[in-house]
């Protein structure tokens, strides 16, 4: 006997944002210990967002994470632009980040760009940072 597709299988969902409750990363004990929510779960995102390299892990979809190896040997008045370009790329795939502003760049070693910036999330601005080799 064929089941009928009434009741459950009949309603439509829809997903309005993607959930942020998860796994807390503490990084100065690299422990993964307790959950967050909210603007830490942000942080953590974006911080992972940015760690991992687009296109070089099977596991991710081609929409995550930011591309930084071309970079490498490049002259730093392309790098800066570029980067700015890439970190606000990345980001945005994610529907919780709406905008990435407040750029601010500065080599602290030779062949390092520092860059910090704010990510505007839907639970508040969450200040960030990323170093690259050029």
């Amino acid at each position: 006997m064929i089941p009928s597709t009434t009741g459950f299988l009949d309603k439509d969902f829809e997903i309005t944002q993607q959930p942020t409750y998860t796994h807390l990363m503490q990084l100065d004990n690299k422990m993964i210990r307790g959950y967050t929510d909210g603007q830490e779960a942000m942080r953590q995102a974006i911080f992972k967002i940015l760690q991992t390299e687009r296109y070089q892990y099977v596991i991710y979809s081609w929409n995550y994470g930011i591309e930084t190896i071309d970079l490498y040997g490049q002259p730093v008045a392309w790098v800066c632009p570029e980067l700015e370009r890439r970190i606000t790329e990345a980001l945005t795939c994610d529907d919780r980040i709406t905008s990435v502003s407040d750029f601010d760049f500065g080599t602290s070693k030779k062949g390092v760009v520092h860059c910090t910036f704010t990510a505007h999330t839907i639970f508040g601005d969450v200040q960030a940072e990323r170093e690259v080799n050029f």
